[in-house]
């Protein structure tokens, strides 16, 4: 596991865009707006959505948010921003022109939910229920840590799910539901195919993107002291990253 000061900072974007086309999948949370108390609490920028447009075009629309939240969240605080999405770790995919990418995994019942939302409020969880999953978040809890994630795992097993721990919060989702896969239906279509994927996140989820971004001829930026197992280079701070993207 590579300790994050032990990464090197990445070449300049535009380095980088100069040699050989490029394609940016961005986290949300930690890495392009700072992680706060509840899901509901970050502070947006209010121009945050015109600058990732005009990042996208200054990279050929080569550009996927790729976030934990659902698309309709992301939308709540973020506003109309004309960019491909690939919500609930990337399993609710869209292109820049709101049209479907890639296979779109199983739901959830909502019978399971209902269960899965009850066990866990149990374990001392704060749940958030998505289109494709569950949240169980403890960051308000922290010493609830191991009653929420033995519940998790037991209802994983129980409903057929895994479990995508991060930062105070474990997520419930189907087979197949990670960010890894976003990367991988983004990069067999235009205008993304053929390029080198570039993933920037902060969270252990992330680490499926980096490891699918190094697999297809990219690599991943860690951003923040988590260690990372995969990431190639590492940035400090969203402040850093708005920084290296000339946001």
């Amino acid at each position: 596991m590579n300790e994050p000061r032990s990464l090197a900072i990445p070449p300049a974007l535009d380095v980088l865009s100069a040699s050989e086309p490029v394609a940016l999948f961005l986290d949300f949370d930690g890495t392009l707006v700072a992680i706060a108390d509840t899901p509901d609490g970050i502070e947006v920028p209010s121009d945050l959505a015109a600058r990732l447009e005009a990042l996208a075009a200054r990279v050929g629309q080569r550009l996927a948010l790729v976030s934990g939240r659902s698309p309709g969240n992301l939308a709540e605080h973020l506003g109309p921003v004309l960019v491909a999405i690939a919500g609930s770790h990337g399993m609710a995919r869209t292109g820049r022109d709101g049209q479907p990418v890639g296979t779109p995994p199983r739901q959830i019942a909502d019978a399971a939910l209902a269960r899965i939302e009850a066990a866990a409020a149990a374990a001392g969880a704060a749940v958030e229920r998505k289109a494709h999953g569950m949240a169980l978040h403890y960051r308000l809890a922290p010493e609830r840590e191991a009653d929420v994630l033995a519940a998790a795992h037991e209802l994983a097993a129980t409903h057929g799910l895994i479990v995508k721990q991060g930062k105070c919060v474990a997520e419930l989702v189907p087979p197949g539901g990670d960010k890894g896969s976003a990367v991988r239906a983004f990069m067999t279509e235009a205008p993304f195919a053929g390029t080198v994927p570039v993933f920037v996140g902060d969270d252990v989820t992330d680490e499926d993107g980096f490891r699918a971004a190094t697999e297809l001829g990219g690599f991943g930026i860690a951003v923040g002291e988590r260690p990372s197992d995969s990431a190639r280079y590492h940035l400090s701070s969203v402040s850093d990253v708005h920084a290296w993207l000339n946001l």
